[in-house]
Parts: C-alpha cells; sequence; structure tokens
C-alpha cells in the first residue's frame, strides 16, 4: 500500500503530460502548417495545394493563435511596390512584373483600423501625389453637335385666297430674296374683277348720297362701301392697291399678290399660266436675319443647362470665328433612343453666315450657381454601389474612406459627404494603397479565424 501512493502519482503525471503535449503538438500544428494564397489571403488550407481561384500554389504561414497581431508586426515582410497583393515573408522578385520586393513594417493598429502604412522608398516607387482638398465653384462647360435651323416664328406661307390664273410670275425660282410688299405674281381672276366693279359702285353711290339731305341713306351706301372694301381686304389686296383703284377709278385685269415679309423664297409651288384654287399653297418664305441652333445634350450635363445660359457656336467652313447667342428653350421630354434632351438656341444671322442644316460646334457656358467640395475624378475609387477616396494623414500613412458625390464637373466630382475643406487626398496610385489596406483587412480578419480555432482546440 505504501507504494500504490507513488505508483499513482507517476501514472497521472505521465497522462497529463500527454495531453499537454498533445494540445501544444496541435497549436504547433494549426500555427506551423498554414497555408495561404499570395493573390487571395482569404484562401486558407491546413495542408499545401492550389489556389482554387487562381490556380497559384499556397505558401505556408506561421500563426500563433495568441499572439498573431504581435508576430506579424515583428516579422519581416516584402511586397511588391506595383502589386501590393504580392506578399512574402522573404526577398525575392514579384511573379507578376518581376521588380524586386522591398521590404515593409506592418503596424498591427492601422491593420485593426483599414489604414495603412508605408515606407517613403515604397511612397516615391509608386508615385503617390496628395492634394489639400478645398471649396472651389462648381463649373461644366457642355460640348455638344448642333444643326441650324429656321427660326420657325419666322417662316410665312404665302397661299391664294381667290381662284384664278397666273398671267405673270416675277418670283420664279427658289431662294430668291423678297422684300416685303414686292410682288410676287398677277393674278387675273373674274371674282377679283368683279369684286373691284362692285367697289368702284358702291364708291360713287356714297359719294353721290353724301351730298344729300337723306342721312340715312347715305349712312347706308357708306356701309355699302366698307363692306365692299373689307371683301377685297379678305382677299389680301393692300390697302394700297385700294387706293389706287379709287385713284385711277379703272378695273384690272390682274391683281398682284405681295410678299407679306422680306425673307428667302424657300418653297414655289406654281408655275406661270397655271391655275390656282382657292387656299393653294403658292410660297414659303422664311427671315434668315435670326436662326435656331438645335443641340442634343446627355442627361448627365443637364444640370448645367438652363434658359438664357450663353452659348457660342463655331462651324467648319469659317475656322477661328465664334458665333455668340442664348439658350432660348429647353424641351420638356427626352430622345428615348439617344437618352438625350433637345436645347434650342437663338442666334442673330444678319450675314447669313449661319445656314440652315449646317452642323456647328457648340459650347454652353458654365453659370456659377455654387460652391461646394471638389476632387479629381482620378481620386475617387469606384467600388460597386460605393465611392472611396485614400486619406493622406502624414507620416506614410493613409486611410481608405468612403464619400458620397454629386454632379460631376469640369474639375472632378462634386462631393456631398466624406470630406472636408484642409483635410489631404491621395489623387494617384490611390489603387495601389487602397488594395493593400483591403490585404490588410483580410489578413487580419484571417489571423483572427485562425487564432479563434486555435483557442477552441485547447479546449
Amino acid at each position: 500500500m505504501k507504494y500504490l501512493l507513488p505508483i499513482l502519482s507517476l501514472i497521472v503525471g505521465f497522462v497529463g503530460g500527454v495531453w499537454i503535449s498533445g494540445d501544444t503538438h496541435t497549436e504547433q500544428v494549426q500555427a506551423l502548417e498554414t497555408y495561404i494564397c499570395p493573390m487571395h489571403p482569404t484562401v486558407v488550407s491546413d495542408k499545401p495545394g492550389s489556389c482554387p481561384i487562381c490556380g497559384m500554389d499556397l505558401v505556408e504561414k506561421e500563426v500563433d493563435g495568441g499572439h498573431s497581431h504581435e508576430m506579424q508586426a515583428d516579422r519581416e515582410t516584402y511586397i511588391c511596390p506595383m502589386h501590393p497583393t504580392v506578399v512574402s515573408d522573404k526577398p525575392g522578385s514579384c511573379p507578376i512584373c518581376g521588380m524586386d520586393l522591398v521590404q515593409k513594417e506592418t503596424d498591427a493598429s492601422s491593420v485593426q483600423d483599414g489604414s495603412v502604412q508605408i515606407d517613403p522608398v515604397t511612397i516615391q516607387n509608386i508615385g503617390v501625389k496628395t492634394m489639400v482638398v478645398e471649396k472651389q465653384p462648381l463649373k461644366r462647360t457642355v460640348r455638344a453637335v448642333g444643326r441650324v435651323d429656321y427660326d420657325e416664328t419666322r417662316i410665312m406661307d404665302v397661299n391664294s385666297k381667290i381662284a384664278g390664273w397666273v398671267e405673270e410670275l416675277y418670283v420664279d425660282y427658289t431662294g430668291q430674296w423678297v422684300e416685303k410688299g414686292q410682288p410676287l405674281l398677277a393674278l387675273y381672276s373674274p371674282e377679283l374683277v368683279a369684286a373691284q366693279e362692285e367697289y368702284l359702285t358702291a364708291l360713287d353711290y356714297a359719294e353721290r348720297m353724301r351730298g344729300g339731305v337723306d342721312r340715312d341713306v347715305a349712312q347706308s351706301a357708306d356701309d355699302l362701301l366698307v363692306a365692299a372694301r373689307q371683301r377685297l381686304l379678305y382677299w389680301d389686296i393692300s390697302a394700297g392697291q385700294i387706293a389706287a383703284l379709287e385713284k385711277t377709278r379703272r378695273v384690272g385685269r390682274t391683281m398682284p399678290i405681295l410678299a407679306p415679309r422680306s425673307g428667302i423664297v424657300t418653297h414655289k409651288d406654281v408655275l406661270e399660266g397655271a391655275y390656282i384654287g382657292s387656299g393653294q399653297h403658292l410660297y414659303r418664305i422664311a427671315d434668315l436675319s435670326v436662326v435656331w441652333i438645335y443641340a442634343d445634350v446627355y442627361e448627365y450635363e443637364m444640370p448645367w443647362v438652363s434658359k438664357g445660359q450663353r452659348a457660342e457656336v463655331s462651324l467648319s467652313y469659317l475656322p477661328g470665328e465664334q458665333f455668340e447667342g442664348k439658350v432660348d428653350y429647353i424641351f420638356p421630354f427626352m430622345n428615348e433612343k439617344t437618352r438625350t434632351v433637345q436645347v434650342r438656341m437663338v442666334f442673330d444671322n444678319a450675314d447669313g453666315a449661319l445656314k440652315p442644316d449646317m452642323y456647328a460646334d457648340v459650347v454652353i457656358r458654365p453659370e456659377v450657381a455654387r460652391e461646394g467640395i471638389v476632387i479629381p475624378a482620378q481620386a475617387v475609387i469606384h467600388s460597386g454601389t460605393r465611392r472611396v477616396v485614400v486619406m493622406a494623414h502624414g507620416d506614410g500613412r493613409f486611410e481608405p474612406r468612403e464619400v458620397h458625390i454629386g454632379v460631376e464637373t469640369e474639375d472632378g466630382y462634386e462631393v456631398l459627404k466624406g470630406l472636408n475643406p484642409g483635410e489631404q487626398i491621395v489623387t494617384s496610385a490611390q489603387f495601389l494603397i487602397d488594395s493593400e489596406s483591403n490585404l490588410k483587412a483580410a489578413l487580419a480578419g484571417m489571423q483572427r479565424d485562425i487564432g479563434g480555432h486555435g483557442g477552441h482546440g485547447g479546449h
């Protein structure tokens, strides 16, 4: 019995040693036999193999569950300046571009908050450039291709109000310039001859009755004269032509049809000797002293276009010459095929240089509406639905930050939320820094997972 107690103690000690040794061995196996993909650090395995994503060989990584962050901070790490996702624990060359890997110290705290610490040599090698955020006027010049067209308010059709025959054609070709009141053609119409005779008869009768004693009869004669005169006016016989008829007291066989306005004859639908009916179209006259120019503006540029805004156009056949006008009308609907909105501009054209159906280069100048924070377009990283910029905190420390952007300006993007004036951001190589930050965050998460598994194994 006196030998039993020492023997039991030896057995308990041996079993306990085996248990502790087995637990330690398990942790060591987990620490020493962990393999990850250099390009996809979230791919973790407990044995050698290939990455299921890119096919690269998995590399062994030592991880201690209780001291993973300290070991990561103390161990020498080498990365590629151009491809920061290429990480190695020893010097060598980048398998992608062949550049020498550079040594980098990892800051454990930066891994946790998403920031990254980069040494000055690496910053210089990858060409990091920064800028100070500040407010500035929001502006953007809209450029488009325009098409010259007629001013629709300066186009007039000439129609016949009475049937007859064209005895003589004075304006006989398209493109001819006419002045307001200029005879276009001479029309013979039996109805028009009868109307002239009726007017002269009413004129004679009214003049005779004005000297009589019966005022009612005189008034009736005047009313008859007014009605005959109005009939001639309805047929587009001018007041001057009626005055000439009163003066000569002779009925003309033909009556000229006059141009209602000055301009260019753009359509001619009549020939000499032809019979024309009542309401038939004869000419179309357009005044080109003012023209319209239409331009199609993309929907993302519409915030920069407003009525009354200054516009400029230039023509290919007049290099160096510009014409100034303004935005006159913005159409209230969009072209579903081109996803553009049509904008109409008005331009003076006294010299006729702007000809309908010409193409022109249109520039709509911006109007400064407000100030805001504007950053270069290349400073923004588009990551799915998120927009990210890289903050430069000094001493080689960088941090990705999500921002909300507004309209696109001439100088970049308006920032609505996420930045303040005076802060410093990265404007070049930010993709490399953001990749490095994401890699660190992924490694940190992986190390936490491995550490958690090791802890459970100990229990």
